[in-house]
Formats: structure tokens, C-alpha cells, sequence
């Protein structure tokens, strides 16, 4: 441009010149304009998937027998994956664009992914995650923040954000995502669908990158003399579990990935509902506790609901907690127990990551987001000691809910205690939103059962959910109950969000006294 400006002064007087500089203006100024354009087809493209997908791409279901039996389960339904998946032929990022830089494309299939495809189903794309699976915020910096579809102003949570939100605005039937501390869970709940963790090793973990293998795989209940054999034995693998919005495709995906018995008798269930948790929640009793009350009220099969303090079983029946629990007269209803649960859930996920990632994370040195960073860094540069106590835990705390569920139960928390956060405001309030997310979502976590997060409408506007939980091993029952209580539950939603007449019973929990 000064160029133009120093050749228009020395030949003022030559009209050609002016031409020349008037047309390399006009260029210039297209140009500008047609980069603006290109920047806001970018945001435009962004907006209209929500910001779900990091790639797209299409892989069709496996070619079939010409006249097969059946079918297939999964038959013209189209899903999502998070980008922790091997997909052959495409570098799995894990969420970071240095990891993506350093690491070469799979040669392999996670498996999975083949077992959708062979069923019938259609993978449309990998979808955007919190950096290397360690947040629950739904936000990264390096591929921006999917779009909350229910309440956009909020954070989708994650770490399994995009497949959530792909899910959430319908772009896909079914999505798949991983859950070591609330991945599947947190983001369902904020986005107001279904979420399905199932238990430990239930599902496949070939083609997937570790984060934190025994809050995933590894079997609580074995010897902690030999933890150290299984860490090296289990640091290829890592969890998984699925978004969906119909509770019939959640059964189906699950029937898959699970591998299940098609029919088997039909059980008596018993639901136990853990007072205290949803003294801790922000949303009345009458949206959740009543609604599912009211709903199993009309269908067979069910015995009188149970109510239970959750959180003094727990310390009750999980003593190896007592060397982590503080003593605070702050910490009512007993809830010091799950809050040191849930310090144990992050004591192993940062030593199980240190263990999968310290040489890469030293060696490469990543770009990370503030509040990654610092998780990571305080991960690699803390010196665990015993930590055979911390797997004790999680062994005491898997048969304390087999004890309290046997083989009927299910116990009925809040999937998370407190709306969606807004938008860049988590700097603000992250240590409070954090530690009592984790509270509720360590006992899953920690015991190793299977946990369905359930949408119920919304409150205040943003979306509401309940979560049932079984003992380890009830994959298929907790399917089937949701299936059965579903159509239920979203009548009794209806009638209680409608309704003025009912009571607000919560008593909630107020903030200091956590």
C-alpha cells in the first residue's frame, strides 16, 4: 500500500497512474472483504453444528450378507466420536494440537467403532473434547467451546462436550465419549439428554487413549499387591460410555457395546433414594425425587421406594476413607464422606495420568489452557505416596454398594448438584462448582458401577436431570429400568412442571455449609 501511495505522489500529474492505484486499492480492498466473508462463513459453519466437530468424514456400516436374518440393531442411525477413538487412517488429537502434531495416524480401528459399524450404524465425524480428557468444563481453548443447544450462554460441560452437543442438536442419533471423573455424565446432564456409563471393563477399551485406567478398567476388588503389574498390564485402555436422546437407541447401543443376553427374567426393582444428595442440589425436591416417585407409582414391578443418607453409609462402610476425611463442622449431613471420596477419584486420576503421560508432557511440552495446565502440571509434578490406600478405597467402596443394592437396587441421586456454569465465568467459582460436581460423581467413579443419567425437564431454565446407579456387573438391568420408567417419568415431568400447588421440600444445602 505505501508503495502505491510513494508512485500516486511522484507521477500526480499522469492519469494512467491513477488507474494502476485505484484498481490495486480496489484489489486490496476485495480482498479484505472476501477474507471477512471466508471468517464469517467459518462462524456461520461453527454455529450451525454448534461447534460439535473437530472432523468430519463419513464411515458406512460394514458391508452385509446379501439376504441377512435379520436388521441389523443399529440400522440407519448415524453417531459421533470423541477424539480419543483410533480411527485408521486419522491422528487421534486427544483434544490438544501438540499431541495431534506428535503423534503419527492410527493404523487401527478402536474396537468399538467396529462393532457400531458392523451393526449397521454410520460414523459422521470425531467431536471436540477438554484437552487430554482432564476437565469437565466442556471448554478448550485451542478448538473453541461447543455450543450448549439447551442453554447457550452455558457451558455443554465435558469432557465429552462435542459429542454431547452433537447429539443435543440432533445432528447425530447416538454419540460416543469417555467418563473417568464425569465425561459421559456431567455434560448429559447440562445438556439435557441420556448418558450411559457402564461398569468397569463392561465395554471394549482397545483404540482408545488411557487417562486414568482404574477409575475405567482396572477391577477394584483384586489384590493391591499386584496394582502395580495391572497399571502397566491396563495403559493402553481406558473408558467408555454414550450419549443419546430416544431411550431406545441408549438400549440398543448398549446391547451392542455390551454384548448382552437379547431377553433374560425380568426382576423386581427397588429404587433407593439418597436424601441427603438431593438436600445438596439446587433443584427442589417436587422436579426430582417427586417425579420419579410418581412415575414407578404406575408401573409393575416395582417395591415401595427406600431413603437413605447416602453419605454416612459411605463412612460407615468405606473406613479406609477416614484417613482422607476433613473435620469441619462446615461439612453437614455427613457429605466430608464423598467429599473425600471424590479427593480420592482425583488423587488416582492424576497419579494414573502421570503414570500414561509424564515423558510426553515433559518432553513436548504442550500448550494447554489455564485450568488444564495447571491440573497437569500439579499431576506430573506431585510424588504419590501409598498409594495402595487410595485403591483400598475404591475396593471398599465397590462392595459397600453391592451391599446396599444386592441385585435389585438401584440408588437414585442428582446427577450434578448445580446448573450449568455460564460461558468463561468457571475462574470465578471453579474450586466450589468443582468439588461438589465431584462429590456425586465419584461415587460411580469410585465403586465401579454403571450409572443412567436421565433428562427431567428444566429449572430456572437450564436443563434437569436424575441419575440411577447400580452395583457392578447390572449393565443390562439399569438399561432395562430406564427404558421401562422413561415414558413415565417424562408424564410425571409434565404434571410437576406445570404444577404450582406442589411443595418445595428440598431444604437445599446452602453454599457455606459445604
Amino acid at each position: 500500500m505505501s508503495k502505491t501511495i510513494n508512485l500516486i505522489k511522484a507521477n500526480a500529474s499522469n492519469p494512467k497512474v491513477w488507474i494502476v492505484a485505484g484498481i490495486t486499492v480496489a484489489g486490496i480492498l476485495l480482498l479484505a472483504d472476501t477474507t471477512r466473508r471466508r471468517r464469517r462463513k467459518a462462524i456461520i459453519i461453527q454455529r450451525q453444528d454448534f461447534g460439535a466437530f473437530l472432523e468430519r468424514f463419513d464411515l458406512i456400516p460394514f458391508p452385509q450378507p446379501p439376504t441377512p436374518p435379520a436388521k441389523l440393531p443399529l440400522q440407519g442411525l448415524t453417531f459421533a466420536i470423541k477424539d480419543i477413538f483410533d480411527v485408521k487412517g486419522y491422528v487421534t488429537g486427544f483434544g490438544n494440537p501438540d499431541w495431534r502434531r506428535t503423534h503419527e495416524p492410527s493404523d487401527k480401528m478402536a474396537l468399538v467403532l467396529t462393532a457400531l459399524l458392523q451393526n449397521g450404524a454410520k460414523c459422521v465425524g470425531k467431536t471436540v473434547m477438554d484437552e487430554l480428557a482432564f476437565g469437565i468444563t466442556g471448554e478448550n481453548k485451542h478448538y473453541g467451546t461447543p455450543i450448549n443447544p439447551k442453554v447457550q450462554s452455558n457451558i455443554p460441560g465435558g469432557s465429552s462436550s462435542g459429542s454431547a452437543v452433537a447429539v443435543a442438536a440432533e445432528f447425530v442419533d447416538f454419540a460416543l465419549g469417555t467418563d473417568t471423573i464425569g465425561g459421559i455424565r456431567l455434560p448429559a446432564s447440562f445438556c439435557g439428554i441420556l448418558g450411559f456409563r457402564p461398569s468397569h471393563q463392561a465395554v471394549s477399551t482397545i483404540g482408545l487413549i488411557p487417562n486414568s485406567q482404574s477409575l475405567d478398567t482396572i477391577e477394584f476388588a483384586l489384590p493391591s499387591s499386584r496394582f502395580p503389574l495391572l497399571l502397566l498390564i491396563s495403559s493402553n485402555v481406558d473408558f467408555k460410555g454414550w450419549f443419546a436422546r430416544d431411550p431406545s437407541v441408549l438400549h440398543r447401543v448398549g446391547h451392542v457395546l455390551l454384548k448382552v443376553k437379547a431377553v433374560e427374567p425380568k426382576r423386581e426393582r427397588r429404587l433407593v433414594f439418597a436424601d441427603d444428595l438431593f438436600q445438596l442440589s439446587k433443584v427442589t425436591k417436587q422436579k426430582t425425587v417427586y417425579v420419579v416417585s410418581k412415575a414407578i407409582e404406575k408401573l409393575s414391578g416395582y417395591q415401595p421406594p427406600q431413603h437413605i443418607n447416602f453419605s454416612q453409609y459411605v463412612a460407615s462402610n468405606v473406613p479406609s476413607l477416614k484417613a482422607f476425611r476433613q473435620n469441619s463442622s462446615n461439612l453437614q449431613y455427613g457429605i466430608s464422606a464423598l467429599k473425600a471420596l471424590s479427593s480420592v477419584m482425583m488423587s488416582l486420576q492424576s497419579y494414573e495420568f502421570k503414570t500414561n503421560h509424564e515423558e510426553w508432557v515433559k518432553n513436548v511440552k504442550p500448550r494447554l489452557g489455564p485450568e488444564i495446565s495447571h491440573r497437569v502440571l500439579a499431576a506430573i509434578n506431585t510424588k504419590y505416596e501409598n498409594v495402595k490406600v487410595l485403591y483400598k478405597v475404591g475396593t471398599e467402596m465397590r462392595a459397600a454398594l453391592q451391599s446396599l443394592l444386592k441385585d435389585d437396587g438401584i440408588l437414585v441421586i442428582p446427577t450434578i448438584v448445580d446448573p450449568p456454569p455460564k460461558l468463561n465465568s468457571m475462574k470465578d467459582y471453579s474450586t466450589e462448582f468443582h468439588d461438589r460436581a465431584c462429590a456425586v460423581l465419584s461415587i460411580a467413579s469410585m465403586s465401579g458401577g454403571c450409572q443412567a443419567c436421565v433428562p427431567l425437564g428444566n429449572d430456572a431454565g437450564c436443563p434437569v436431570s436424575v441419575s440411577f446407579v447400580s452395583y457392578h456387573g447390572a449393565d443390562k438391568f439399569l438399561l432395562d429400568a430406564v427404558l421401562d420408567m422413561y415414558a413415565s417419568l417424562q408424564d410425571q415431568v409434565s404434571i410437576a412442571f406445570k404444577s404450582a400447588l406442589l411443595p418445595d421440600v428440598n431444604g437445599n444445602m446452602d453454599a457455606s455449609q459445604w
